[in-house]
């Protein structure tokens, strides 16, 4: 159960890398050209939305099943036992907090600028916690 849970978890990070990009580049295009947001706009967001909460959803089960993960005295000394037991899970959910603020209350705002916008920068700022949660591991960004 383990291994598979682990390449589902590790393969949709793909998936969730494809929404990331293809919103903030869609976002930013939007927001420097003042485009309208329209249904591809929502679509990619929605992608990113719900492909970031399967991984939260594999990345709590994983949490409970993992050898690195340890509650012991010792895990907060060992940094690679630290990492999994503390530090990733704590970054990933604040970057799909940032993600899940994003885009929410899309549909109250009514200027497609301030759409673009609230997407690109509350993305990017999750995608910079990625990025770093990543690196922090020693793992290869792509890989």
């Amino acid at each position: 159960m383990y291994t598979g849970l682990l390449h589902t978890h590790s393969g949709l990070r793909y998936v969730l890398l494809f929404f990331m990009v293809a919103v903030l580049l869609k976002s930013l295009l939007g927001w420097a050209k003042n485009m309208p947001f329209g249904k591809l706009d929502n679509g990619l967001s929605l992608g990113l939305f719900i492909s970031s909460h399967l991984q939260l959803v594999l990345g709590f089960i994983l949490y409970f099943v993992s050898p690195n993960v340890q509650f012991t005295g010792a895990a907060m000394s060992e940094k690679a036992i630290r990492y999994w037991t503390i530090e990733h899970w704590v970054m990933m959910l604040v970057a799909i907090v940032l993600i899940t603020l994003a885009r929410a209350g899309l549909r109250k705002i009514k200027i497609d600028d301030l759409k673009h916008r609230r997407l690109f920068l509350w993305n990017l700022a999750a995608l910079v916690i990625i990025v770093v949660a990543i690196l922090q591991s020693g793992r290869p960004l792509i890989g």
